[in-house]
């Protein structure tokens, strides 16, 4: 991040019915699946916030243990109109931070 460049405070959810645990992963902390464990709210909403910095980033949620763009969501893409194929022929999800 540059110096004089400033961030947002982004919020993060994911609808897991039923889970133990959800991370989020992506591009901004190098897809690490023990990096941002994301806190269990109301009726199965688990919720996190990142500060970013303006850009692009690419993410995935890991719930207990599968990783997913969204839990429902087909991987074909048709089924995930916020996601993008990667190179491991599954999706992410995409988000652009102004």
């Amino acid at each position: 991040m540059k110096e004089n460049e400033t961030t947002k405070l982004v919020e993060f959810t994911c609808h897991a019915s039923g889970a133990d645990s959800v991370f989020l992963v992506g591009t901004f902390n190098d897809w690490n699946a023990a990096a941002n464990e994301m806190v269990k709210t109301a009726k199965d909403r688990w919720i996190t916030s990142l500060d970013l910095a303006p850009g692009r980033y690419e993410f995935k949620f890991v719930v207990d243990g599968e990783w997913c763009c969204e839990v429902g969501c087909e991987e074909g893409g048709a089924g995930c109109p916020k996601c993008v194929p990667n190179q491991f022929g599954t999706m992410n999800r995409v988000i652009e931070v102004e």
